[in-house]
């Protein structure tokens, strides 16, 4: 009975903390390479009839080289929401509006925009690594918790909470890793 409750706190644990790696990845998607990508804008929330509607439920997106980007509106009355969306977003980039499709160009960035990223996203790796650590401390109290009601000896909770330190370990490895591959991209010429 115990050791189900103590492996259900460690799942629990482990399942948030690869759902925190997934946040910084879905983040890091959204941080411009200098190549276009539908992560870029999907995003976004558009103004569709008073409702405020993600743009991916809205159009479809296509990659006609590695520099532009083209959403093309199901609704074609949609466009100019969608628009008026992206010039609001902090892309820095002007849509071109043809009446029935928004052509993205994606400039190439410049050497100081690129370390102007490299900061945001290890910025972003750290919020990560901070969720991380803090569901292990979340952990960590939860089965300190059992331990004073008795559910858990001493030895076990040493035992479980180098469990809960290696799954930490492999996360914030993971998000390092995933740094590393980002800043990588967002350097190369």
């Amino acid at each position: 009975m115990e050791d189900d409750l103590v492996e259900v706190v460690v799942e629990e644990a482990r399942d948030k903390m690869v759902k925190a790696v997934e946040h910084v990845r879905s983040e890091f998607s959204a941080v411009r390479t200098g190549r276009a990508s539908p992560a870029l804008v999907e995003h976004l929330t558009v103004d569709y009839y008073g409702t405020p509607t993600p743009l991916r439920q809205l159009a479809g997106f296509t990659i006609p080289d590695a520099m532009l980007l083209v959403v093309s509106p199901y609704d074609k009355a949609s466009l100019p929401a969608i628009e008026k969306a992206i010039q609001g977003s902090d892309l820095g980039i002007n849509p071109s509006n043809d009446g029935t499709v928004i052509r993205l160009a994606f400039p190439p960035l410049t050497e100081e925009r690129r370390r102007e990223l490299v900061k945001v996203v290890r910025h972003k790796a750290e919020e990560g690594r901070v969720a991380i650590r803090n569901l292990r401390r979340a952990t960590r109290h939860e089965l300190e918790g059992l331990e004073r009601d008795g559910s858990l000896s001493s030895d076990e909770l040493e035992r479980v909470e180098k469990e809960v330190e290696r799954i930490t370990q492999q996360q914030v490895t993971a998000v390092d890793q995933l740094l590393a591959h980002k800043e990588k991209e967002l350097l190369e010429v």
